[in-house]
């Protein structure tokens, strides 16, 4: 078996919430952030929480958007056309 090659393991790793609630884990990391945890998950405690995802759909559009601006998004119906377009002409 190789020597060095595994990451160090730390079985005190510090894990907070965005929600202030912090506990301890074992893990490769020193540090863990998370967003949800078991504190404040919906399926947890039984109430909804709304998470942010306003910016995630934000970000696709403006990909969408980027790709139609460069032309690499053509619809399916154009590119049949064109299709039937080279075969008209031989």
């Amino acid at each position: 078996m190789k020597k060095d090659i595994h990451p160090t393991y730390y079985p005190q790793a510090k894990v907070s919430c965005a929600c202030g609630a912090t506990f301890t884990t074992g893990s490769t990391l020193p540090e863990l952030k998370v967003e949800l945890c078991s504190a404040c998950h919906p399926f947890y405690t039984g109430k909804q929480k709304l998470v942010d995802t306003a910016r995630r759909v934000e970000k696709f559009k403006s990909r969408v958007a980027a790709k139609t601006k460069l032309g690499t998004a053509v619809s399916k119906k154009a590119k049949q056309a064109a299709r039937a377009a080279k075969k008209a002409e031989k």
